[in-house]
């Protein structure tokens, strides 16, 4: 497998979307806000279909390698916040996605908009890599066009990390805590930011 990270297309995003479902089945976040394990999957194909082909493609880049075995999504600065229109048009899919916890998931989204850095940044808001390719360090490489950007423009970069174990990758990639916080009950969610490069 080519680990050289490229950008994907529009007809990769079916691929993308079952990797990203795959990768993101036992994350403790997604996981509170789909909790039918035996439907979750399934909901996380229709969620990572709506963020690939609504909101990451056409403001962003979706960065893969060849097989599609991961993928680390960026959105630009001032791209990064999903419309109020977007978000009712696509309201019965989200429905779908999340049923009894859709207003879970809305609020959550509130707060973590509400979280982002005021200054522009890329956000960074999923990097997943397929299970058989678990362990082999894709993510960081994936990462890795987003921030080669941030450092070439100066600009700092932005993600939440879900687990304890992801943040302490981002920390290995310079990124810096910002403060955990909760919705209600969910679990806990980890803002960190990566400073500007110097210039």
């Amino acid at each position: 497998m080519d680990r050289s990270p490229r950008a994907a297309t529009l007809a990769e995003a079916g691929a993308l979307t079952a990797t990203l479902a795959a990768a993101f089945e036992h994350d403790p976040v997604l996981g509170w806000l789909i909790p039918d394990r035996h439907r979750r999957l399934r909901r996380l194909e229709r969620f990572f279909a709506l963020e690939l082909r609504h909101v990451v493609l056409p403001a962003g880049t979706a960065w893969t390698v060849d097989g599609n075995a991961g993928a680390s999504l960026e959105l630009p600065p001032g791209r990064w916040r999903m419309p109020v229109g977007a978000q009712l048009a696509h309201g019965p899919a989200f429905t779908r996605v999340f049923a009894r916890r859709l207003l879970h998931a809305l609020g959550l989204i509130t707060v973590m908009e509400h979280r982002h850095p005021r200054e522009p940044h890329c956000y960074i808001p999923y990097v997943g890599v397929a299970p058989a390719a678990q362990g082999q360090r894709l993510g960081t490489a994936l990462m890795r066009p987003t921030l080669d950007r941030c450092d070439r423009e100066h600009l700092p970069a932005y993600l939440e990390a879900t687990s304890e174990r992801n943040a302490a990758l981002y920390e290995r990639l310079g990124f810096e805590h910002l403060g955990a916080f909760r919705f209600g009950s969910s679990p806990p969610l980890w803002p960190m930011r990566r400073p500007p490069a110097a210039r």
